[in-house]
């Protein structure tokens, strides 16, 4: 993300507090706007704030902190550049990453020794899989493959095509050695993809690093969509966070309050595809290889990035009735769903364990018809 405002000088300055010296404040009065357009008109509203970027993962990593001491920016500069290292860890694009080198080097029936980092993320992310009966599965790489093409071609995949590529995927065909940090495959042709975890899980190793380094209120994000927050911001408990209207994402539809919590947004308002009328989503249903359909956008509070990121796909994947079933069993988890309007742009929001002063619906224009 950039900023007009921000002290000039190369980024390499700016992210090693040279730069930040010269200016180490400026008003960010619209910190919710990061992530959603509009949130200044609505409480509480958004306060002064110190912002720190870096790209990484093809997305935008950015720190919003309160305005306070040059130290703490030091702090958050010197973290903000451990997301580069997570990136090589976790990357299926980049020949030299070791996720990418698993993938390449995997022959079913071998186990490889990963990083301990790395086998961490792994490990949770079967957990999340199995949590919800691979409506998430980090497995899915080849089907994601599979339907890129199929829309750079303006087509759909042909079942047979489909249900092959099936056979290449599935959780179940990973198995963990804990004592040694090894992943074996126990089918050819399968292949990890940490896309629908791993932004969430690197913000979670950015924020044990700002809390072992006594920096306690901040919020970051990466890519807008998944995020982490803590502490306190501009006398308000926790930070606020626009989300967009997913049938017009120029609009808000809401804004929640994140404190000491991760949040992942999903939907397929910006990325579909359209094929002989019919409109495709990029979130696909890992259990059936076709992408998932009747949930507009889902919206995750869980108490990691990494677990809301996870379940933000599964639930979108779910659909509104598992998506409730899971919550009536987890209530750490809180969700904000919303299915296609029935009529007109009339939007009904279901919300499951979310506290009402967390949550502010944008009622305007008669939009959204609050269910609880």
């Amino acid at each position: 993300m950039t900023d007009d405002r921000h002290p000039t000088g190369s980024r390499r300055e700016f992210l090693t507090g040279r730069a930040v010296r010269k200016e180490v404040e400026w008003v960010g009065d619209q910190i919710a706007d990061s992530i959603a357009e509009t949130v200044s008109d609505l409480p509480p509203s958004a306060g002064p704030s110190v912002r720190l970027g870096t790209t990484a993962m093809a997305a935008d990593f950015v720190i919003m902190m309160n305005p306070g001491p040059p130290d703490q920016v030091l702090v958050a500069s010197d973290v903000l550049e451990e997301i580069h290292q997570l990136e090589q860890e976790m990357t299926v694009y980049k020949a030299d990453g070791e996720l990418y080198r698993l993938n390449e080097c995997a022959q079913a029936g071998t186990g490889q020794s990963v990083s301990p980092r790395l086998h961490e993320v792994i490990r949770l992310s079967l957990k999340m899989a199995e949590q919800t009966h691979g409506a998430y599965d980090p497995t899915s790489g080849p089907l994601i493959d599979l339907w890129k093409s199929a829309r750079q071609n303006g087509e759909i995949p042909p079942v047979e095509q489909i249900e092959s590529t099936l056979q290449q995927c599935g959780y179940q065909n990973l198995l963990l050695d804990e004592s040694s940090s090894s992943i074996t495959y126990t089918v050819d042709g399968l292949e990890l993809n940490l896309g629908g975890i791993g932004k969430g899980y690197a913000l979670d190793c950015l924020g044990h690093l700002l809390k072992a380094n006594s920096q306690t209120n901040w919020l970051m994000h990466g890519g807008k969509s998944s995020l982490l927050a803590s502490g306190e911001h501009h006398r308000s408990e926790g930070w606020p966070v626009g989300i967009r209207n997913p049938l017009f994402p120029n609009e808000r539809l809401a804004t929640l309050m994140l404190k000491d919590q991760g949040m992942s947004t999903s939907g397929a308002g910006i990325q579909f595809f359209r094929h002989e009328g019919k409109r495709y989503g990029h979130i696909l249903d890992p259990r059936t290889g076709m992408p998932a359909e009747n949930v507009l956008s889902v919206t995750v509070l869980a108490p990691t990035a990494a677990e809301a990121d996870a379940l933000s796909t599964a639930f979108f994947v779910m659909g509104l009735e598992k998506t409730a079933e899971y919550c009536d069993t987890h209530p750490e988890i809180g969700v904000m769903l919303v299915p296609p309007p029935l009529t007109g742009r009339q939007l009904k929001v279901h919300t499951f364990n979310l506290p009402q002063q967390t949550l502010f619906l944008s009622k305007h224009d008669n939009q959204i018809d609050e269910s609880v």
